[in-house]
């Protein structure tokens, strides 16, 4: 995701302080479970399945809950908290990144592995859904700092993972250089390198070619796939970018890259709009250079709010959860929302959009990329074999149209939407699975 997908900053532009955790949220605020479970709930009782099904489906096979003990800098120790969710493995080994952000607890860790489950059956890779994640911001820390976080956090959830077992990613706040962290500390303790125990890592210790853009590549195919189904001409098109970390930012560049106009983008300190289309590139070397899309001249600026409102024809959120609500869904002025984020509109703003006729591409469809992609990872970890980057975004842009199409079909011919149909489509192989395997005992 950053399903934000922010890139992290280096630590000085952040103060330190005390940085143990973010406030806990409101237990009474309805959050991405919440919407998660109703999803399954529309599908079980759509499909026939039964409250058994419902029972097997909408509880995590496994949960740990793990303290993470480190020595700062200035030699104190501070305790985070971190988890790992597998929510199914049925169809494979789980799957799921790992998230450095204030906002992560056990239920936002649980919705995001449920999804994980469903984007990985909708795109047919042998995997189950996973998801891990520490409660810190990781900008207010240095790198050595961070490692040693990574290390220990490892080291805590190693009886869950392993390339048969649990394999991570990178999420919001991490990247390739945590899985690199990550793939070390599992490898010294099994005493050999074990390059597929996670996937995201950099090229030179066992990743693949084309990983770092997968999501945003796999968001830019969804959305032209989109505007064409809507008849729209991509080179006549515009589109918005909600988010311009690892996730937005290469998806406006391919975007713009394929003639869409992208007219605004935003990130965690402001937004930029220019009706005549930004030059994403500049942009792009402007962010390299101030940590912001803030002050990029080749636009005005904005609040970083108004652009999911702007007038446009694709709107992409690439942020963080919950970003579309009942508040804002009503002035929302795009015909086509496309879900780069994991889980960015609730279920109330979902029926408002479906209601206006937006058309809304969800997250399990348009963001699943990057799990295809670390399926490619993984099985060249496994194999010893490296494929060209050609061969990978080949095979990436073919497994997204697949996945569209079945599910474009699936929802003409049963009148659903594009998140019910999705979300009926996973359930149903998921569940075909684990009933053909049986219960045991």
């Amino acid at each position: 995701m950053t399903s934000e997908e922010n890139e992290r900053r280096e630590h000085h532009h952040r103060p330190r302080g005390h940085r143990a955790a973010g406030p806990a949220p409101d237990a009474h605020t309805l959050g991405p479970l919440d919407d998660a479970q109703a999803q399954l709930a529309f599908a079980v009782e759509r499909l026939g399945l039964g409250p058994g099904a419902h029972a097997v489906l909408s509880a995590p096979r496994r949960e740990l809950t793990v303290s993470v003990p480190v020595r700062m800098d200035d030699g104190s120790t501070q305790v985070f908290t971190g988890h790992r969710v597998q929510h199914n493995f049925t169809r494979g080994p789980a799957k799921g990144g790992v998230r450095y952000a204030p906002t992560v607890d056990l239920d936002e860790v649980r919705a995001l592995a449920m999804w994980m489950t469903w984007k990985c059956a909708l795109v047919d890779v042998p995997y189950g859904g996973a998801k891990g994640g520490i409660n810190i911001d990781p900008r207010s820390f240095s790198q050595g700092e961070l490692e040693r976080i990574t290390r220990r956090y490892t080291s805590e959830i190693m009886p869950l993972i392993g390339p048969d077992q649990d394999i991570p990613a990178p999420d919001v706040g991490t990247s390739e250089q945590t899985m690199a962290w990550m793939m070390d500390t599992y490898s010294v303790n099994q005493g050999h390198t074990v390059l597929g125990v996670v996937t995201g890592k950099p090229v030179s210790v066992g990743g693949s070619l084309g990983r770092a853009s997968a999501t945003s590549r796999g968001v830019a195919h969804i959305t032209l796939l989109a505007l064409a189904h809507r008849g729209l001409d991509h080179a006549r098109s515009t589109a918005v970018v909600q988010g311009f970390g690892k996730v937005g930012r290469d998806a406006a560049r391919l975007l713009a890259e394929s003639g869409v106009r992208v007219i605004a983008v935003s990130d965690i300190d402001g937004a930029v709009h220019n009706p005549d289309g930004l030059d994403i590139h500049a942009l792009m070397r402007h962010v390299d250079a101030t940590g912001s899309v803030a002050g990029f001249g080749g636009g005005e600026a904005i609040d970083g709010e108004a652009v999911l409102e702007l007038e446009c024809d694709a709107l992409v959120p690439a942020a963080t959860e919950g970003v579309l609500t009942d508040e804002n869904a009503d002035r929302v002025r795009a015909g086509i929302l496309v879900e780069g984020a994991n889980g960015p509109t609730t279920k109330a703003a979902d029926a408002i959009l479906a209601r206006r006729g937006v058309l809304v591409v969800p997250d399990i469809l348009a963001n699943a990329g990057g799990v295809v992609v670390s399926y490619f990872e993984w099985v060249q970890a496994n194999q010893a074999y490296w494929w060209s980057e050609d061969e990978v975004n080949e095979r990436l842009r073919d497994r997204m149209t697949s996945a569209w199409h079945a599910v474009l079909t699936y929802s003409q011919g049963q009148e659903l939407s594009l998140r019910q149909a999705a979300t009926c489509l996973a359930v149903q192989r998921v569940w075909e699975a684990h009933r053909l395997r049986g219960q045991y005992p």
